[in-house]
């Protein structure tokens, strides 16, 4: 049934009953995420269930309160929950490369790292002045002096027995020898030996391998007396050191003492500090080996007794809430830094940095989905994480590496975080069929709506939305029209009369704008105008493109009737997408038909610019022409359908209805009014459907009928199903007032011919013919004509073929 619209039908304004406030300082703060009920609802559920693989994945448009949503719930929850443990790398004396990962209660790390400092640095002082005491060195002296006396009777004794057999024990740069004397002492020389009689020099030779056996035993003997006096040193030392090693240590372990890993650290430090006492005595500077370099003083290393602290929870407030926006392989996971020393690079675990999952962990992290997936590894690395329940700090790039290099192993340290996703659906459903863990990690979905329903309750939160970010951005204050028509511009961001937008950021755009344009009118209150001002100009700014093809369809560049009638023409409509801004315009539609057996023609089908949803619509169209006509005889027709002037692809099923239109005005040679254009889908049925963007194709066509001089005849129709999205500009709300401008709305396609082609549609009679007159008895009558030529034309070419 054709209905044309009033003026209440284009627009709905916020009326007064529906906003219960004054002023808006009546309203409260908002405190809340309003309208997202159901993504609430799963964010209360998804944080507070423990068990693995319950993280949480936020979809949503952009804009909708995704993130701040998410942040505002996370700060007021871990407010109540318990701060996390600190955790810190200490050296692992056992394997070097792997060095321990250690957890505290919070706030303690900091403070065992410092005890460890101070540790190190008094022993430092004290171990020096322990071995420049006087009772240390009467000690070393006592066993030095008790060594050279036993050293010199040892050897005194040999050197006795050497002189009763006339050898004589001499020291070379050898080490000792024996020789052999004259009477007068001297040493027998080689010719004198040489010229003694054979039995002397063999008796010579036998006594010179009797001592020499004595003086190997002596050496033998000197050698483990001088190994006795080092370990009498060492265990001096050793016991020197404890004195003020062993009481600094067992402080330590008594402080630590319900921590197994510091106690066992503490240890091995005892022990490895009494190993390298040297490292604590004063060192002598080395020689430089080229002489116009400076010598390096070169100091003793004590790195392998300090604390690395990764995780400081000290002035941690209740569970840790990260926000990683560049969620990067090492900003996540941590990274081992090098130094550069001599050309290479050095590293030691004091050099481990923790990355976000480390300071979340026991809390949460949020990060962007997309920007997971951007970067490489990071994807795979924290769904590994996950599965594992561990956290590692590794080299990723060293299975890439042509020469592999040694570097850190760390411990890992045990995972506990509440990972939370935020994204768009896309991505969602995306990663949800094609990777079969994402759905076994991530099991809590939280939707948000990119609308709302237009309650009252709503339209007090909507406006101390207002109210609050007016605050927080401060802006000036916003009076009750001012909101008003930022709801009612909230509800055209719906494209429905009856919801209001949830893209929150548009609309805080919007209150910025509107407060700047007040500021220039020194307005301190931001009033309707201002609001509307804000609109036109953010319009203004973006429309460039629109204005081109208006005055191009000026020009006549574009062809575009919106005067007389035309048969097999028609002014359908279209919505074109830039991004930042969408705009309707139309576009002529054309349909010729003939005699055969092509059926319709998509002509952009056959050039490929047609889509797959388009197609559709073209066979739905073909089935409905089949069902309505051809029940009496085939329906033998060629028809070609074409949008005139595309250069582009066309997508979707909007224009079905005017191309139907066209169809039947070629076919009946019945023409149609240009000053109506037409937008809508239609079923096999012939029932109407509703469309998108409808506000954008009626203002698109009504500036086209607005610079070509409106006069009354000019309109638009829809489908019925599509008034409750009309949230039309005022321009065309006027116009329809004014009686310039109407708009329509049909049920059915049969709706609509009257209107277009001042014909009744025509009701089939039960002699199943339709009225003379009528459009339905006009298309029949050419169908059932073509129908009869083409039957004619088959007989002849089969005659043809028996006569040949």
């Amino acid at each position: 049934m054709l209905k044309k619209l009033s003026k209440d039908d284009l627009y709905r304004c916020c009326n007064p009953d529906e906003l219960s406030f004054k002023t808006i300082e009546d309203v409260p703060l908002l405190t809340e995420t309003i309208g997202q009920e159901r993504a609430l609802s799963a964010l209360d559920f998804g944080l507070g269930i423990e068990d693995h693989g319950f993280n949480i994945y936020i979809l949503g448009e952009s804009g909708t309160g995704k993130m701040t949503t998410i942040k505002t719930i996370l700060s007021e929850k871990a407010k109540d929950e318990p701060v996390p443990d600190d955790w810190c790398y200490v050296y692992n004396f056992k394997n070097t490369d792997e060095p321990n990962a250690v957890s505290l209660p919070p706030g303690t790390g900091l403070i065992f790292q410092k005890d460890m400092e101070e540790l190190i640095k008094a022993l430092r002082q004290e171990i020096p002045k322990i071995f420049e005491s006087k009772e240390y060195e009467k000690q070393r002296t006592k066993i030095f002096e008790e060594f050279q006396k036993t050293q010199k009777e040892i050897f005194a004794d040999i050197d006795k027995k050497a002189k009763e057999k006339d050898f004589s024990l001499r020291k070379t740069v050898s080490g000792l020898v024996l020789v052999p004397v004259k009477k007068t002492g001297e040493a027998l020389g080689e010719e004198e030996y040489e010229s003694l009689e054979p039995k002397v020099r063999k008796k010579i030779e036998e006594i010179g391998k009797g001592l020499q056996e004595k003086l190997d035993d002596t050496i033998r003997i000197v050698r483990e007396e001088e190994k006795t006096v080092k370990e009498k040193i060492t265990g001096l030392e050793r016991q020197a050191a404890l004195s003020s090693v062993g009481h600094r240590i067992d402080e330590l372990r008594s402080k630590y003492k319900k921590h197994d890993e510091i106690l066992t650290f503490l240890d091995n430090v005892k022990e490895d500090i009494l190993e390298h006492l040297d490292d604590f005595k004063p060192q002598e500077e080395q020689a430089s080996p080229l002489p116009f370099m400076k010598p390096q003083k070169t100091e003793p290393s004590f790195v392998r007794y300090f604390v690395n602290l990764c995780v400081n929870n000290r002035d941690t407030k209740g569970a840790p809430v990260i926000i990683e926006s560049n969620p990067t392989y090492y900003n996540l996971f941590g990274r081992i830094e090098h130094k550069l020393q001599y050309g290479f690079a050095m590293t030691d675990f004091t050099m481990i940095k923790a990355g976000s999952l480390q300071r979340a962990n026991g809390g949460y992290l949020i990060t962007d989905a997309m920007d997971l997936l951007k970067n490489i590894f990071v994807y795979d690395a924290i769904e590994r994480t996950i599965k594992d329940k561990k956290i590692r700090i590794e080299d990723v790039w060293e299975q890439y590496r042509l020469i592999s290099s040694v570097t850190l192993r760390p411990g890992a340290i045990p995972f506990k975080v509440k990972v939370v996703l935020v994204g768009d659906p896309r991505l969602y459903y995306m990663l949800y069929n094609l990777d079969p863990e994402f759905r076994d990690l991530f099991k809590i979905k939280a939707d948000f709506d990119y609308r709302m329903e237009r309650t009252k309750e709503n339209l007090l939160k909507y406006a101390g939305f207002i109210r609050t970010k007016c605050i927080e951005k401060g802006l000036k204050p916003f009076d009750y029209s001012a909101v008003t028509k930022v709801i009612e511009y909230s509800s055209r961001l719906a494209e429905h009369q009856d919801k209001l937008s949830a893209k929150f950021n548009e609309v805080a755009d919007l209150l910025r704008e509107a407060a700047h344009w007040a500021k220039r009118d020194n307005n301190d209150i931001v009033k309707r105008e201002h609001v509307e001002k804000a609109v036109d100009e953010r319009t203004y700014r973006v429309n460039k493109v629109e204005k081109k093809i208006l005055e191009a369809i000026k020009e006549g560049t574009i062809l575009m009737d919106t005067e007389g009638s035309v048969v097999g023409q028609i002014n359908g409509l279209s919505v074109l997408d830039l991004g930042d801004y969408r705009f309707g315009t139309p576009s002529r539609i054309t349909a010729k038909t003939f005699a055969g057996k092509a059926g319709i023609v998509n002509i952009e089908r056959e050039t490929k610019m047609s889509g797959k949803i388009h197609e559709k619509a073209i066979l739905i169209l073909s089935a409905y022409l089949g069902e309505k006509y051809a029940r009496k005889h085939p329906l033998s027709l060629s028809a070609s359908l074409t949008f005139e002037q595309l250069y582009g692809g066309v997508e979707g099923d909007s224009a079905t209805c005017a191309e139907i239109y066209a169809l039947l005005s070629s076919i009946a040679g019945a023409p149609i009014r240009q000053s109506i254009a037409i937008t809508g889908s239609m079923n096999q049925h012939g029932e109407v459907q509703p469309i998108g963007g409808v506000n954008e194709k009626i203002e698109g066509f009504f500036e086209v009928c607005k610079q070509n001089g409106l006069d009354g005849r000019h309109g638009v129709i829809i489908p019925r199903k599509n008034v409750k999205h009309l949230m039309l500009n005022k321009d065309v709300v006027e116009a329809v007032q004014n009686g310039k401008f109407n708009i329509h709305t049909i049920d059915n396609i049969e709706d609509g011919i009257d209107i277009l082609m001042d014909l009744p549609a025509g009701e089939m009679q039960s002699d199943g013919n339709y009225p003379e007159g009528s459009l339905n008895f006009r298309v029949s009558a050419r169908l059932l004509e073509l129908s009869k030529t083409q039957k004619d034309k088959d007989e002849n070419d089969k005659k043809k073929e028996v006569s040949n």
